[in-house]
């Protein structure tokens, strides 16, 4: 038996991802536990298929924690109360050695919340977006976990004043995503699966995962695609769409725009920024994929009129786009909200392009960015898991 591994026969670890990325993340962590330890894991909780495949036994069906906008929150409360209280049960019977609430915030704190007071030691994966929100937030995620697992190399910081010891592990997709992913013969190979040529001009527009950022973005992102199609004659625009129901907006949007050169396919992201020159990313973890792949970009974001209202008085970071926030500087343009017209997104695009083709300077920036998160999070993670049982059997 390891020094870093608890004194038994099987350690059982309670485990739940609460969506999609979770579940790739949960699976890593899984697959690397289990070859770091000499003795047997035994997963069980909530996840999804790529848990499962990794050995979960399953309490309940990712599906039982899926919930969209407003509304459904509120009308699946009862259930999700229930399913709480179970998993709370479920895992004191079953002796769990430790809990892993991967992301899924809310939820997962109260869940870590009542098993931490029941002598189960805890672990948060991915901190929550502290450093751009409430800093009070780092005390809920200190009540919560005893061990944070931290994405991003600044994180650390916000809680060095808490009891919850955090730990930067770097970002799985900085591992996934080789640093020659974004090089030319694979930018060739992506356009050729999308029938595409290599001399073109190839603009890859990603305006959300979710129906109502769609709604909000399709319009500019679509104005902005046309401005640049004019500039740059014989372009393509490429629109990735994660769900059909994605699709289906982007399609009646585009109406609109009869003359617009157009490749629309179902699928992630990965494929339109490989094959493109530049892109137009709605901001979130598309605009860090997009830098892991060396594309030059611009990031927009657009929130209803009270939401925004309510985020512009309490986001605390000078930058939203995760390059920006990596680089501690504006890196990438962003034009948020009302300064995301279409013509301004457009002549952006333009600059970045032309800046792409007569220099490197971001490109080695998004380079070093690339190497400092590249650190093999799935393995760094596991190790950290599996220390903290250590500590829980020596009581240190």
């Amino acid at each position: 038996m390891s020094e870093s591994e608890p004194d038994g026969a099987t350690i059982v670890v309670g485990i739940l991802a609460g969506e999609a990325s979770g579940d790739n993340l949960g699976a890593g962590l899984m697959q690397a536990m289990q070859s770091q330890s000499s003795l047997p894991l035994k997963f069980i909780g909530v996840g999804g298929e790529a848990m499962l495949a990794a050995g979960l036994s399953a309490l309940a069906p990712l599906d039982a924690l899926s919930v969209n906008g407003f509304r459904d929150p509120i009308l699946k409360l009862p259930e999700l109360i229930a399913l709480l209280r179970r998993l709370v049960r479920t895992f004191e019977q079953a002796q769990i050695d430790v809990f892993i609430g991967v992301d899924f915030n809310v939820f997962n704190f109260i869940l870590e919340a009542a098993l931490r007071k029941r002598g189960i030691k805890t672990v948060h994966y991915v901190s929550p977006s502290v450093y751009a929100w409430r800093s009070g937030r780092t005390k809920r995620v200190a009540r919560s976990a005893d061990l944070l697992l931290c994405l991003y190399p600044f994180e650390p910081a916000f809680y060095a004043q808490t009891s919850v010891q955090a730990e930067f592990v770097g970002h799985p997709l900085a591992d996934e995503i080789d640093l020659s992913a974004g090089a030319d013969p694979a930018r060739l190979s992506a356009r050729q699966a999308l029938g595409l040529t290599a001399e073109l001009t190839v603009l890859a527009m990603l305006p959300g995962s979710r129906n109502s950022e769609v709604d909000l973005m399709i319009e500019p992102f679509l104005g902005a695609a046309a401005l640049f199609a004019e500039k740059n004659p014989g372009s393509v625009t490429v629109i990735p769409c994660v769900r059909p129901s994605i699709k289906a907006r982007v399609e009646k949007a585009l109406q609109d725009y009869p003359n617009l050169e157009v490749t629309l396919y179902e699928g992630n992201a990965r494929r339109a920024l490989v094959a493109c020159d530049v892109a137009l990313v709605k901001s979130g973890t598309s605009t860090l994929e997009a830098m892991l792949l060396h594309r030059p970009m611009v990031v927009s974001y657009r929130l209803g009129w009270w939401t925004y209202q309510l985020a512009k008085r309490v986001l605390r970071t000078p930058y939203v786009a995760l390059p920006n926030i990596l680089a501690e500087r504006a890196l990438v343009p962003e034009l948020l909200q009302h300064e995301g017209t279409a013509q301004a997104l457009a002549q952006a695009l333009q600059q970045e392009l032309t800046a792409a083709t007569h220099g490197a300077e971001n490109t080695a920036a998004f380079e070093a960015l690339h190497k400092q998160l590249r650190q093999g999070a799935d393995a760094k993670a596991a190790a950290s898991v599996l220390r903290l049982l250590a500590a829980k059997v020596t009581g240190s």
